[in-house]
This record gives structure tokens, C-alpha cells and sequence, in this order.
């Protein structure tokens, strides 16, 4: 599947994004939240693709199997503060540190957030409209309620011609899902709060284990959420997200999901 810009209030839905061009293959990832694990995510991510592309071939002939080139790029619109252009290596997650490591793997991440790479977001209109959309979210979202900012957001874009005709056509899915970032957004940077300030905390190791534990839930059940807006089964998400089966389905349920998500769960286990 290709998701292009046009749909690009759900970059975050749908973020693992790969184009074939000219014997050139380009992936691109959308995130909210900076993480410096996203070349080993790339590493695996290249392997199944190039062994898709090769599984017909004789890897083992002596004629050399040619694949296309790759590249890796990260739109990055997270509220933590980076820079409009920065280099991720997979040689930074090596233990054992080496001027030419044997395996290197490289990733751009480019932060189109207002006020970042101005000129790239120029040749690009959907970017920028969807950059000024979530600019003007946050920026609601500190004086108002989450709700209320997004539907001002919305209101305004339509308007001035910001991705007018998306969200006029989805007005509704685009609020519920500009809502359900924020919030996941929101949350993620409370946890980080949380665990800064349970570091200070010295001696109180009990309730500590308890909060991280209680943040891990969040995040699972967030986590959880996005994957069924994507319509993934509970054995999908289960094997994405390295969890057990019933303990998936037992979270969702306890989420309230239970109506909208029947079809995705097994039967309840008998005691």
C-alpha cells in the first residue's frame, strides 16, 4: 500500500511508507515522539522488503542479484525540540563502537514542524498545510480545551485553504483523529514528565515500579487503540507489539472496545 500526502492527517495511522522509483527504494516514516531506534526499525523493515523482492531469485548462483537502492527518510512533528535536519545512524546502537563498522545503515530526519525546513515544506504543498494544521492544534490546545482547539483548527484551515477539501469531506474522522493524537501526544509527554520526576524521588522504589509499570499500561493501550483504527487483529497487534494474545485481548476489552472491536477478538477462555 502507497499513502501519499493527500491523506496526511493520518501520518501517524499510516507512517511506514515505501516508494520504488527508478531502481531506487524509498521509505519514509511519519513520528510524533524522536526515537533513536528508528535505523534498527529500518534494518528490518529494508530486510523484508528485499527478501519479498528476491525470494524467485538463486541466491546462491553465481550471477550477482541486483536490488534497488535504498533510502530512508523520518517526517518528524513532535513537540520535542530538534533540528530541521539530523543524521540517525544504526552504528550508534553498537556496544562495541568502530570507525568503519561492517554494517552501517543511515537516516535522514527532516522536522517539518512551523518555523523548520521553510523552503522543502514551500515545494510541498500538503506538507505545509499539514504542519501549519497541527501548529495551530497545539497552539489551541494551551488555552482551550483539546476539542474545541481542533474544531478551531479545522474551521480556520477550511477557510484559508489548508488542506480545505480533506477535511471538508472528513470533517468528523479528521476531528476524532486529531483529537486521539494529541491526547496520545499529551500523555507520552506526562510519562516522560512522570518518570523525570520519579527520578528525583529517592528511596520511594516501590512506587516508582509502580508508576513505570502503570505508564507502560498507557502506552500499551495506546499503542492498542492506533492499531485497531488501522483494523489490525488481536494476533496482528499481539505479534507487532510482542505481547501475549489473551493479554491483547483482555486490555482491549477492559478499554470499552468491545462494539467496535467483536470481530477483531477470539472467544473468551473458560475457567
Amino acid at each position: 500500500e502507497i499513502n501519499t500526502l493527500e491523506n496526511a492527517i493520518y501520518m501517524s495511522m499510516h507512517n511506514d511508507l515505501s516508494f520504488l522509483i527508478d531502481s531506487r527504494l524509498s521509505l519514509y516514516e511519519h513520528q510524533s515522539t524522536y526515537s533513536p531506534n528508528l535505523p534498527l526499525r529500518y534494518l528490518f523493515y529494508i530486510s523484508d522488503l528485499y527478501s519479498g523482492m528476491t525470494k524467485d531469485e538463486n541466491l546462491y548462483g553465481t550471477k550477482r542479484i541486483q536490488i534497488p537502492t535504498p533510502q530512508f527518510v523520518i517526517f518528524y512533528n513532535g513537540s520535542q525540540e530538534q533540528p530541521d535536519r539530523k543524521i540517525l545512524r544504526l552504528s550508534d546502537a553498537y556496544c562495541v563502537k568502530e570507525e568503519h563498522p561492517a554494517l552501517e545503515l543511515t537516516a535522514v530526519m527532516l522536522n517539518i514542524n512551523r518555523g523548520h525546513n521553510e523552503k522543502l515544506k514551500e515545494m510541498c504543498k500538503s506538507l505545509k498545510d499539514y504542519s501549519e494544521y497541527t501548529a495551530r492544534v497545539r497552539e489551541y490546545a494551551q488555552v482551550k480545551p483539546v476539542e474545541e482547539a481542533v474544531e478551531q483548527a479545522i474551521s480556520e484551515c477550511i477557510q484559508e485553504g489548508i488542506m480545505a477539501e480533506f477535511l471538508k469531506q472528513n470533517r468528523a474522522e479528521a476531528k476524532q483523529v486529531s483529537i486521539y493524537e494529541y491526547d496520545e501526544e499529551k500523555h507520552m509527554r506526562q510519562e516522560r514528565e512522570a518518570s523525570w520526576e520519579e527520578g528525583r524521588e529517592v528511596g520511594r522504589e516501590e512506587g516508582r515500579e509502580e508508576g513505570k509499570f502503570e505508564g507502560k499500561m498507557g502506552l500499551l493501550r495506546m499503542q492498542i487503540q492506533k492499531k485497531l483504527v488501522k483494523g489490525k487483529s488481536v494476533s496482528e497487534i499481539s505479534e507487532e507489539l510482542e505481547e501475549e494474545e489473551d493479554v491483547i485481548a483482555q486490555m482491549i476489552r477492559e478499554m470499552g472496545e468491545e462494539r467496535t472491536a467483536d470481530k477483531h477478538l477470539p472467544p473468551k477462555l473458560s475457567h
